[in-house]
C-alpha cells in the first residue's frame, strides 16, 4: 500500500507517456514543490510555501472558486474580486432591463450602496487538502462493479463529513489518475457576492463568436465583484448589515508590462480534461458525437439569434444562455478540425502499442486495448441517439422542468394533509418556475423542439427509433419530417399544461389529480425522456455495461502508466479541483511564414471596430479616449496592450483565472485559448496551445478612465506604476 501511495505521489503529470514539458500540466498545488526547480529555471522567484500553506496565508487563499464555473481572484483588503465578464454575464444580463441596460451600458458601483447582490451566486476558497489514497484504496479493497462504486461512495461521504467541523465548511474527496489517487478537499464558501463593476459588453465581449477562440484577439473579457461576510468577517447570506471579507491573502497588481518569454503563471480551477483518453475515444467523438453537438447546438443559436435581433428584452433575456451554447458550439467544432489535423489518433495508437508491447509480460495489463476495443464497438451504433438524448431531447428547457413538476404534484397529490411539506414543496416549484419562466421565448422554444424532432429522424435509423417517437412520428405524419413534428409541436403547445408558463401556474395552483397529470401529452413526453427510463428501455443494459466496463480500462491503464513512468513527473487530468500551471508569455506561428506576436494593442481595436456592429461596436467614449491617447499610467510606447497570449495550460473552469509574474503579481486575466489548439483537452499541442488573457492594464485603463470608478483603483496594490 504504502509503495502504491509513494508511487502516486511520485507521479504528478505528464501526457500518455512522455515526461511533461514545461508549459504543459495542471498541477497539483499541495505537490508543487516537485516542480520548483523547473519554475525557477524559467524565472520563478517565490518559494513553494508562497503559492501553497495549508497553515498559514499564501497565494491560494487569494484564489476563488467563482460560481463553480469559473475562477476569480482576491484583489483587495476589502474582498474584491476580478474575473472574466464572460464569467459575470449571466448576473450583468439579470441586472439589465430595456430601462436600465448595463450589459449594454456598463456599470460601476461608485460606493458599497451601489453594489447588486447576486442571488444564487457564490464563491469557495480552499483551506486545505489532503491525500487520502489508503483510507479509500483499504475501504475498496477486493470489490469491483456497483459494490465498489457504492463503498467508495460511501467512504468519500464518511471522510467529508469528518472534516466538515462547522457549519461554514465544504468538503469533497476527488479521484485523480482514473481512481488511483483520492485527495480531500475542504473549502469555506461564501454566499453573498455583489456586483461591482463590468466594461459595456461591446467592450467586455468585443469580436463575438467570431473571434472566439482566435488570436489575435482584443476583448476585454473582465469583471468586478466582492465578497460579502457576516460578524466576526464569517460566511452568512445576504444581508444589509454585512460587510466587506477581509482575506486571509489578496494578489498585487503589476502595471510593469511584459515582453515575449517571462514567466507567467496560472492558478485556478480548470473544468475537466481527458488527455489519457484511448484513440477508440478520440474515433467516436470526431466521427459521431462532436459533429452531433455542433448540429443541435447550430439549431438552438439559429432559432434564438432570430428571436434576439427582434427584441431587445428578449436579447437580454436570452442573452446568458445563448453565450454559453455559443462558446461550446464554436469548441467543438475546433476540437474536431484540430483533432483530425494534429492525427491526435493516429499518434494515441502508437502510444497504446507501446502499452501493449510494455504490458504483454504483466497479467494486471495484459490485452487491454483489446478490451477497449470490444466495448467500443458496443457504444458507436447508439452513440448519435445517445447524443440527442442529452444535448437535444433533454437540452429543452420544458422538458426537465416538465419531469420535474409533474413529479413534484404527483407526490402532492399523496400529502395533501402535511402543510408543512406543502409550503416547502410549493415554493420550491415556485423558484423553479420563476427560473424556467425567465428565459422561456415561445417561437423560439417551440421552433427549435420540432427542429430537433426532425433532425433526429433524419440522422437516426428508423429502426432505431424509440417506441414512443415512432408512435408520434407516424400519428402526425404529413410526408415531411420538418411539418409532422412542427405539427406535433403545435399540438403539445396547445395541449399540455407543462409547457407555456401561465398555463403550468394555474395548472399548479388547481390542484391536479394524478390522473390529470399523467395524461398530459406535455409531461407524458417528458417522463418519456427520464434518462434511466429511457436508456433502460431503448439501449437495455449496452450503456451501463459500457460505462462500467469503460471505468474498470481505465483504471487499469492509468495504474499501468503510473508504473510504466515510474520515477516521472506526471500530472492528473483536471477536475474542477485548484491548479498551477507555468509556462512563458510566448509568440507562435500557426503556419509558414506567419508569426503571431504575443500581444495585441489598443490600435487592433480600432481596426476592427464597425459602428453599429453587434460584434465590433464600441462605445464613443472609447473612441475619444484613444483619439487623445490618454492612457494614463496604464499606456507604454504611444500605445495600451490589450491582450497577451502565453503557454500556459489551461480549460474551461480556467476562465478569469489569474496570470501573474515571477513575483506573484497579477498581469492579466485568462480567458480563452486558440484555434490552433483546441485538440487541448484531449491532447496538448507544445507547438500551438496557447492562452489568451486581457492585459491587467486594459482592465485597469477600462475601469479608471473609461468607467470613471478611481474608487475600485484606489482599493489596489499597484506596482510598477511610472
Amino acid at each position: 500500500m504504502k509503495k502504491i501511495v509513494y508511487l502516486l505521489l511520485m507521479a504528478i503529470t505528464c501526457t500518455f507517456f512522455n515526461t511533461a514539458k514545461a508549459d504543459e500540466g495542471m498541477w497539483i498545488p499541495m505537490l508543487i514543490g516537485k516542480n520548483l526547480e523547473q519554475m525557477k529555471k524559467q524565472g520563478f522567484k517565490l518559494s513553494a510555501e508562497d503559492l501553497y500553506r495549508a497553515n498559514g496565508s499564501s497565494l491560494k487563499d487569494a484564489i476563488v472558486h467563482f460560481g463553480g464555473f469559473c475562477t476569480g481572484e482576491i484583489v483587495s483588503d476589502k474582498g474584491l474580486i476580478f474575473t472574466n465578464h464572460h464569467c459575470g454575464y449571466d448576473a450583468i444580463a439579470s441586472n439589465s432591463t430595456a430601462q436600465n441596460n448595463i450589459l449594454d451600458n456598463g456599470f460601476y458601483a461608485k460606493n458599497y450602496g451601489e453594489e447588486k447582490p447576486i442571488d444564487g451566486l457564490f464563491v469557495r476558497f480552499l483551506l486545505k487538502m489532503e491525500d487520502v489514497t489508503p483510507q479509500v484504496l483499504n475501504a475498496t479493497k477486493g470489490l469491483m462493479g456497483e459494490a465498489k462504486d457504492a463503498k467508495m461512495k460511501e467512504i468519500f461521504a464518511s471522510i467529508s463529513k469528518a472534516a466538515m467541523t462547522n457549519p461554514n465548511l465544504e468538503a469533497n474527496v476527488k479521484d485523480f489518475y482514473k481512481s488511483n489517487q483520492f485527495i480531500l478537499f475542504v473549502y469555506e464558501r461564501f454566499d453573498d457576492i455583489r456586483l461591482v463593476g463590468a466594461p459595456p459588453q461591446s467592450i467586455g465581449k468585443f469580436g463575438g463568436d467570431t473571434d472566439n477562440w482566435e488570436w489575435p484577439r482584443q476583448t476585454g473579457d473582465f469583471s468586478v465583484f466582492r465578497v460579502y461576510a457576516g460578524k466576526g468577517n464569517l460566511p452568512a447570506k445576504y444581508d444589509v448589515s454585512n460587510t466587506p471579507y477581509k482575506p486571509k491573502k489578496f494578489l498585487p497588481v503589476s502595471i510593469k508590462g511584459i515582453k515575449n518569454g517571462d514567466f507567467s503563471m496560472v492558478y485556478g480551477y480548470p473544468g475537466r480534461t481527458d488527455r489519457y483518453l484511448t484513440s477508440y475515444g478520440v474515433d467516436l467523438a470526431t466521427e459521431k458525437v462532436n459533429p452531433t453537438i455542433v448540429k443541435l447546438r447550430n439549431i438552438r443559436l439559429t432559432s434564438w439569434k432570430e428571436d434576439m435581433d427582434q427584441s431587445v428584452d428578449t436579447r437580454l433575456k436570452l442573452s446568458s444562455q445563448y453565450a454559453s451554447i455559443a462558446n461550446y458550439w464554436k469548441y467543438y467544432i475546433g476540437q474536431t478540425e484540430q483533432l483530425k489535423r494534429l492525427k491526435v489518433s493516429d499518434a494515441k495508437r502508437q502510444e497504446e502499442k507501446a502499452f501493449t508491447d510494455w504490458a504483454a509480460e504483466k497479467t494486471e495489463f495484459a490485452g487491454l486495448m483489446a478490451q477497449y476495443e470490444e466495448i467500443y464497438k458496443t457504444i458507436s451504433p447508439i452513440a448519435v441517439q445517445r447524443t440527442y438524448i442529452n444535448e437535444g431531447f433533454l437540452a429543452s428547457a420544458w422538458v426537465p422542468q416538465a419531469i420535474t413538476t409533474g413529479n413534484t404534484l404527483l407526490k402532492l397529490s399523496i400529502s395533501r394533509g402535511d402543510e408543512a411539506y406543502n409550503k416547502q414543496v410549493q415554493e420550491k416549484m415556485a423558484s423553479s418556475l420563476a427560473k424556467y419562466t425567465s428565459t422561456y421565448t415561445e417561437r423560439a422554444d417551440k421552433k427549435i423542439f420540432a427542429k430537433i424532432l426532425a433532425s433526429f429522424y433524419n440522422d437516426v435509423p428508423v429502426k432505431s427509433h424509440p417506441k414512443f417517437y415512432a408512435e408520434i412520428a407516424e400519428k402526425y405524419w404529413t410526408g415531411n419530417p420538418e411539418t409532422t413534428f412542427q405539427k406535433y409541436a403545435d399540438y403539445l403547445w396547445e395541449n399540455s399544461h407543462f409547457i407555456k408558463p401561465e398555463k403550468l401556474k394555474a395548472f399548479i395552483a388547481s390542484n391536479p389529480s394524478q390522473e390529470d397529470i399523467k395524461k398530459d401529452p406535455g409531461f407524458q413526453w417528458a417522463i418519456n425522456l427520464v434518462p434511466a427510463d429511457y436508456i433502460t428501455n431503448n439501449f437495455g443494459t449496452i450503456v451501463s455495461d459500457f460505462e462500467t466496463k469503460k471505468a474498470e480500462l481505465d483504471h487499469l491503464y492509468l495504474k499501468g502508466i503510473l508504473e510504466k513512468n515510474k520515477g516521472k513527473l506526471m500530472y492528473p487530468d483536471a477536475n474542477s479541483t485548484m491548479r498551477i500551471s507555468y509556462g512563458q508569455v510566448q509568440d507562435y506561428s500557426p503556419k509558414n511564414g506567419i508569426i503571431y506576436q504575443p500581444t495585441t494593442t489598443i490600435e487592433g481595436v480600432m481596426q476592427k471596430y464597425v459602428p453599429g456592429d453587434s460584434e465590433f461596436d464600441l462605445p464613443a467614449n472609447f473612441i475619444e479616449e484613444v483619439k487623445k491617447k490618454n492612457f494614463g499610467r496604464y499606456g507604454n510606447d504611444g500605445t495600451l496592450t490589450v491582450n497577451f497570449i502565453s503557454n500556459n495550460d489551461i480549460t474551461g473552469g480556467n476562465s478569469g483565472s489569474p496570470v501573474l509574474n515571477a513575483n506573484g503579481e497579477l498581469i492579466g486575466l485568462a480567458f480563452d485559448g486558440n484555434w490552433e489548439a483546441m485538440s487541448g483537452d484531449i491532447a496538448f499541442d507544445k507547438q500551438f496551445k496557447r492562452t489568451i488573457s486581457v492585459d491587467i492594464r486594459y482592465v485597469l485603463w477600462c475601469i479608471e478612465v473609461l468607467g470613471g470608478a478611481k474608487n475600485i483603483i484606489d482599493e489596489l496594490d499597484i506596482r510598477g506604476a511610472k
